[in-house]
């Protein structure tokens, strides 16, 4: 738990994770160290909302409370790459940029603010970067859900593996398991469906040599 303003009163307002992130320091077989930090920041999604006033109330107090948690990640990831700690941060973060028209009023996605700016105390997705790039067109998604009141499907992405600079320079390959995006999936019917029932949300891996 931690306080921050999320009303603009000068009162910190008690924050807390319904999923707090699991952080582990990991060393490989031959002394590589590193820090991961898994997350899965708060939903924006209005859920119990009975009419349109409630669902706009509910998603601005919702966002409030993701960009706090997205706050206090973001000073967190400072804190050990100021240590020099090489890192992955990786999960649902439940936002990206431009998904919402309620970003407009906070300036920044969340992904923005735990990305940071570029350089030694930023962190980097290729993902996120080319959805930050280009608003408009086709972007990579990672979760596809179905909305009964329009029958259609809508495509976020949501999930990401952000990494350290010295890991970037790695040149590390990122893949989304999407099963009609990506041409693996897609050609492996029974990887496809199991893609397609286990969750409205697919894997994203990332190969990295961590040899010293």
């Amino acid at each position: 738990m931690f306080r921050i303003d999320l009303d603009f009163d000068a009162t910190g307002d008690l924050v807390s994770f319904s999923k707090p992130p699991l952080e582990l320091a990991c060393e490989t077989a031959r002394g590589v160290k590193f820090q991961m930090i898994g997350a899965h920041l708060k939903s924006k999604a209005p859920h119990g909302a009975r009419n349109h006033d409630e669902v706009m109330r509910l998603s601005i107090t919702n966002r409030r409370k993701q960009l706090a948690q997205a706050i206090w990640l973001r000073a967190h990831i400072e804190q050990l790459l100021e240590e020099n700690h090489s890192l992955f941060v990786l999960g649902d973060l439940n936002d990206g940029p431009g998904l919402d028209e309620y970003e407009g009023l906070f300036g920044r996605s969340s992904v923005e603010i735990i990305l940071g700016e570029d350089g030694p105390l930023g962190i980097y997705d290729p993902h996120a970067r080319e959805a930050l790039q280009r608003r408009l067109g086709a972007n990579p998604t990672t979760a596809r859900f179905y909305i009964p009141e329009q029958e259609r499907y809508l495509q976020a992405l949501l999930d990401y593996i952000m990494v350290s600079e010295e890991l970037a320079a790695k040149h590390p390959k990122w893949r989304i398991w999407h099963p009609f995006d990506e041409p693996t999936c897609w050609k492996v019917p029974e990887l496809r469906d199991a893609l397609i029932s286990a969750s409205d949300h697919f894997p994203v891996t990332l190969d990295i040599d961590l040899s010293p």
